[in-house]
């Protein structure tokens, strides 16, 4: 059995039918061993032997947090769905079974059918977040799949990333054969039809021909026909094909009429605990409100939204191919959907009585009123409320375009203990561009205002508010793309003063909860969302040194990363800060500027000078077009209500 040191060597030249008879003993040795035995309701073991093209999906974090994911749950359905190809899953190990897997040479499996996932065709990995880099070096290495994208054979798996965090896989580009930008439906399919193509013909020109026909459809960028050059001074000078047919720039995928693709139509039932205990229904994908911190806002463009009867299809078959209780109605701002008021109503008519609770998991402040407050609520069930004003001060909402005032955050609260509400969660970001020390204290000022509020609209004391701060990353393809970004001290500085000022006042201490993650692990997700291919040896050494779960904090080691930032960047112009703290220019080439969003650089850095001046910018959906570049370049366009449907009662319930 190789160790994590052996970089690059396939540890499992043979393939295994499955390695359940091997894993099951030692599943008794390690903390829920439920999460690896598979068979959940409404998953799919297809034939393996009448398969031609075989997935393995992976979202490269615990079972809890990777299975409720709607990205990896969708693709899974849509590939399932269709005759010669299958999908199975695949999550990440904690560390306690891999060193037992490891010791016992057991590779990566698959909880459906438990085999390894080398044998697979292709291995696709959804990165909501950097953060799960070292689980995907874990998981190759695991199952035998050499890490380097360059030693790879014939016989090892087309390793796939998609997710917003593909948006740039630059850092990450000699791990992966293809990064896929944007919505995966269209796109998984589409490449499982070249593969099978490929395969049927005997697999001719071996790895690289596969690849080169992937590229050449335009929707896959493929890392190695690429290269990049560099000034003296580290920056970028450009990056360019290296080879005549493959696009100069490849573009995202946007996957347009929501409703012909009503996925998951039977969403998997977890056996363990997961961090979303609900049936959710994305009810319509892209944001226009313009927040400029917001990567997922602006490479999700343009509004789609499913309508009324087509999302009210969905609840009523999730349901009945669940049981689940609650209802998740997803989107980036749910309670900007055009019918948002009407969807509420019809599915709390719908089923009244039936114990079925609605929930919206965030909800703009602007966005929330007394009468969806009601529907949300009729059947006696109050699942948390969460909002997000995300800047502590005005001046600094309107920095990053989040256009909701103090007197509007109060109303709105105070609208939610009236009706009943005893909890509402806050959600803020420190360190943003141009914050100031003052601007994260108004952060306490403002929600010591709502408590008081909300004590004199009900007449008690039982009112709480929890606040919880996360400190900013500047992501590609947003107007902060630009940014410095606040060093882990200045931000943890704030953040020690605002709970001072929040826990040393009596009158609120109880009454206001506070939670915060702290500087150190922005830094790293910093270094990893705006860093190029040279970044990619600082992920392998910090994983070589052991780096696992950088998403939990018990797993994170900011020192571990510090010293592979600093052996491998020794004797050259690079360090964490030149990736992190340092501002850019527009005249700089980035990263990611040959991956395509649809979003006109010109445009961003417009929108950039305006956050720094303090200027504010409409939500396009009820505006003139702001011409940020998306639906020409794309040849998209806003889809948008209201229809005037109505959601109809359920007859003989």
């Amino acid at each position: 059995m190789c160790t994590p040191g052996e970089v690059g060597i396939s540890c499992y030249p043979w393939s295994m039918p499955s390695v359940w008879s091997d894993l099951e003993p030692l599943l008794l040795q390690v903390s829920k061993p439920i999460q690896y035995v598979g068979g959940e309701l409404n998953s799919t073991v297809k034939d393996w032997d009448a398969a031609e093209v075989r997935w393995v999906l992976m979202y490269p974090d615990a079972y809890e947090v990777g299975l409720p994911n709607q990205g990896v749950m969708i693709l899974y359905e849509v590939l399932n769905e269709v005759e010669g190809v299958l999908a199975e899953r695949s999550y990440a190990i904690w560390p306690d079974l891999e060193k037992l897997m490891r010791e016992n040479d057991i590779p990566q499996f698959t909880l459906d059918s438990h085999r390894s996932v080398r044998d697979f065709d292709l291995f696709g990995i959804s990165f909501a977040t950097e953060l799960g880099y070292t689980n995907m070096l874990s998981a190759l290495h695991l199952g035998g799949i050499p890490l380097m994208a360059a030693d790879r054979t014939l016989e090892d798996p087309i390793v796939v990333a998609g997710g917003h965090a593909a948006f740039n896989p630059e850092p990450i580009s000699d791990f992966i054969d293809i990064a896929v930008l944007g919505d995966g439906e269209e796109a998984v399919l589409r490449m499982s039809e070249i593969v099978r193509e490929w395969k049927r013909e005997g697999r001719p020109g071996g790895r690289d021909e596969v690849l080169l026909r992937l590229a050449r459809s335009g929707g896959c960028y493929v890392p190695r026909f690429y290269d990049v050059e560099y000034f003296e001074d580290g920056r970028i000078k450009r990056v360019f094909p290296n080879r005549s047919d493959v696009p100069y720039r490849v573009a995202k995928h946007t996957v347009m009429d929501l409703d012909k693709w009503p996925y998951p139509k039977q969403p998997l039932v977890p056996l363990a605990e997961t961090v979303h205990e609900r049936m959710s229904v994305e009810i319509f994908r892209g944001c226009t409100r313009g927040c400029r911190f917001c990567q997922a806002g602006m490479i999700t463009r343009p509004v789609r939204e499913r309508s009324i009867t087509g999302i009210a299809a969905m609840v009523e078959q999730g349901l009945n191919a669940t049981g689940y209780e609650e209802v998740g109605l997803l989107s980036l701002s749910s309670a900007d959907h055009s019918e948002i008021g009407e969807i509420a109503k019809g599915l709390a008519d719908r089923y009244d009585g039936e114990n079925v609770g609605l929930s919206l998991p965030s909800t703009r402040v602007d966005a929330f009123n007394v009468d969806l407050a009601n529907e949300l609520t009729r059947n006696g069930r109050r699942s948390g409320l969460t909002f997000a004003p995300e800047g502590g001060s005005e001046r600094m909402r309107q920095v990053i375009n989040k256009m909701v005032t103090e007197e509007d955050l109060i109303r709105t609260v105070t609208t939610a203990y009236v009706n009943g509400w005893r909890q509402v969660k806050l959600y803020f970001m420190c360190g943003l561009p141009t914050e100031t020390d003052e601007d994260v204290m108004q952060i306490a000022t403002m929600t010591k205002r709502a408590i008081d509020a909300g004590r004199s609209a009900t007449g008690g004391n039982d009112v709480r508010c929890t606040i919880s701060i996360g400190a900013f990353v500047p992501k590609p393809h947003t107007p902060f793309q630009w940014a410095a970004q606040e060093s882990p001290d200045v931000v943890d500085h704030r953040l020690k003063m605002l709970r001072d000022a929040i826990q040393g006042d009596r009158k609120y201490a109880k009454a206001i909860g506070y939670r915060y993650h702290d500087g150190k692990p922005s830094a790293i997700e910093g270094l990893l969302s705006r860093g190029d291919r040279r970044v990619g040896a600082v992920i392998l050494r910090a994983w070589e040194n052991g780096q696992r779960f950088d998403g939990w904090t018990e797993h994170f080691s900011y020192d571990r990363w510090v010293a592979a930032a600093v052996e491998i960047f020794a004797g050259s112009p690079l360090s964490l800060d030149w990736f992190t703290t340092r501002e850019r220019e527009l005249s700089e080439a980035l990263p990611w500027d040959h991956l395509d969003s649809g979003l006109d650089k010109e445009w961003l850095w417009s929108d950039w000078q305006e956050a720094l001046a303090g200027g504010e910018v409409d939500d396009c959906r009820w505006t003139p077009c702001f011409d940020c570049g998306v639906c020409p370049t794309m040849d998209t366009e806003i889809q948008v209500g209201p229809t005037g449907r109505t959601i109809p009662l359920l007859v003989n319930r």
